[in-house]
């Protein structure tokens, strides 16, 4: 039984920063960050390394110490965050909750497993060369598309996502795919999104102004300036492929105009310059947003990223995050997609009990027309969860996402960065631990990092100028 004179201090509920002078704490059940005046402060520093604290205690250490009401109103604004609490604080095992429902809302369509590239560090499981590339069919597709929109039924808002190989490899395809949905969708009265990644090597004007009436959706991969693009992303010759990526990305990006287009950059060893690969990829090729994916967990492992290069690209990010910062206050945004991502997160307050959207909001279809968990789990050992015939395998889909849910045995129950972060991405888990519900230990301490620093970013843009906050981030998804 609890003593009713005894508060119980859940250490694993807070977790606060000090960003120029300034205390503030992450509530972590919420994301929600507030500040923290100096009365908070004083009480929350005498807390902190206790297991529990009476009354009698705090009443001791803040007699005579200011106001009575405010210390009495710091103590009560911690026990509603919860970090003082009435009852012994318990690990965050989870929601513990059954998963039957799986609202779709984005299938990504595996459109043909051949590329024309033979890009060193590619995780692909089931790439090959064009020749022997395995195309999905119409009726696989099209299968797809009405389980989609059965499972999404409740949405107002389709997505339908071309992945490959090298999608552009499959284009009677995608035309074909488009326009059944497009069909669909006005029959159903819904909205449909496409998009896709492409290594640009086969864009053609006609292409990029089909895709223009279509409204796609459009990254493509690019890993900055020539001599660092040339070294990975080559053809299954070997030559470089920058000449012909960058001409054909200029092309795209001088007649496009249904939506922002951005680039997506692959870090591996050797090179860590992020602010020189934003640089010219923004302002000399003139992508909208550059986004960066460094390499944990490639089958290669000289190409990962590890110790202390996987730092110094961490510090690299946050060196383009503050040059991202100052360009903010001034209401510039340099379109830097991972500090867009992880303000955005913030902003929202978001609460994420699973890492990413696979399995519950998206499916991807490989060429089989099997379900995968998520497009980089095509063609790998994972076992799939149904197939576009049959439709979604829920026992075994349903029991995957409740591992998932279970922190129990996982430092993720205590993390600060738990609702943020949820183990991170199966797909590095199942690569780099062949267990796919594993989380990312191999750099949580750097992701911890860059959620402080995120912290420290947001203050500062909210506090200096706010309506970039309202204008970019919050309309961020509208913006791409």
């Amino acid at each position: 039984m609890s003593d009713a004179n005894l508060l119980y201090v859940d250490s694993h509920a807070f977790h606060d920063v000090e960003v120029k002078g300034r205390r503030v704490l992450l509530h972590v059940p919420s994301t929600g960050i507030f500040d923290l005046d100096g009365v908070t402060t004083e009480v929350l520093d005498f807390v902190r390394p206790k297991a529990t604290v009476s009354f009698e205690e705090l009443q001791q250490r803040f007699s005579g110490q200011g106001s009575p009401t405010l210390i009495a109103d710091a103590i009560e604004d911690l026990k509603s965050l919860g970090v003082l609490r009435g009852d012994p604080a318990q690990p965050d095992h989870g929601p513990g909750i059954s998963v039957t429902e799986f609202p779709l809302s984005t299938l990504v369509l595996n459109v043909n497993t051949g590329c024309n590239l033979s890009c060193t560090y590619c995780y692909k499981e089931d790439l090959t060369t064009p020749s022997k590339g395995e195309k999905l069919d119409f009726d696989k597709a099209k299968k797809g598309i009405e389980l989609l929109l059965k499972e999404g039924a409740k949405r107002d808002r389709i997505n339908v996502v071309f992945f490959g190989g090298e999608p552009l490899s499959n284009m009677r395809l995608i035309k074909a795919v488009t326009a059944y949905a497009e069909e669909r969708c006005r029959e159903e009265g819904k909205q449909v999104d496409f998009s896709l990644t492409t290594n640009a090597t086969l864009l053609t004007e006609e292409i990029a102004d089909w895709f223009n009436e279509h409204s796609f959706g459009i990254s493509i991969s690019m890993d900055g300036p020539q001599a660092v693009h040339d070294l990975r992303r080559k053809t299954i010759g070997g030559k470089g492929t920058y000449e012909v990526v960058a001409k054909k990305a200029r092309m795209l990006l001088s007649r496009y105009t249904a939506r922002s287009v951005g680039a997506r950059v692959t870090l591996t060893a050797g090179y860590s310059d992020v602010a020189a690969i934003h640089h010219h990829l923004k302002d000399d090729i003139g992508f909208a947003e550059v986004g960066f994916a460094p390499v944990t967990s490639n089958p290669v492992t000289t190409f990962n990223l590890v110790g202390d290069e996987l730092r110094a690209v961490f510090d690299a990010m946050k060196t383009l995050g503050r040059e991202y910062v100052a360009a903010a206050v001034e209401g510039r945004n340099i379109g830097f997609s991972n500090m867009h991502q992880m303000l955005s997160d913030l902003y929202e307050g978001r609460r994420k009990a699973l890492p990413c959207g696979a399995g519950i909001g998206l499916l991807a279809v490989d060429h089989k027309g099997e379900l995968n968990l998520c497009h980089r789990f095509t063609g790998s050992e994972l076992p799939t969860f149904g197939n576009v015939e049959t439709g979604i395998a829920k026992a075994e889909l349903g029991a995957f996402l409740e591992n998932a849910l279970d922190r129990s045995e996982r430092g993720c129950s205590t993390c600060r960065i738990r609702n943020l972060c949820s183990g991170g991405c199966y797909h590095e888990s199942y690569a780099n631990f062949s267990d796919p519900h594993s989380p990312v230990y191999h750099y949580c301490e750097l992701l911890r990092e860059w959620v402080d620093f995120g912290i420290e970013a947001y203050l500062e843009i909210l506090e200096k100028n706010p309506a970039f906050l309202h204008q970019h981030v919050a309309n961020r998804s509208s913006e791409l």
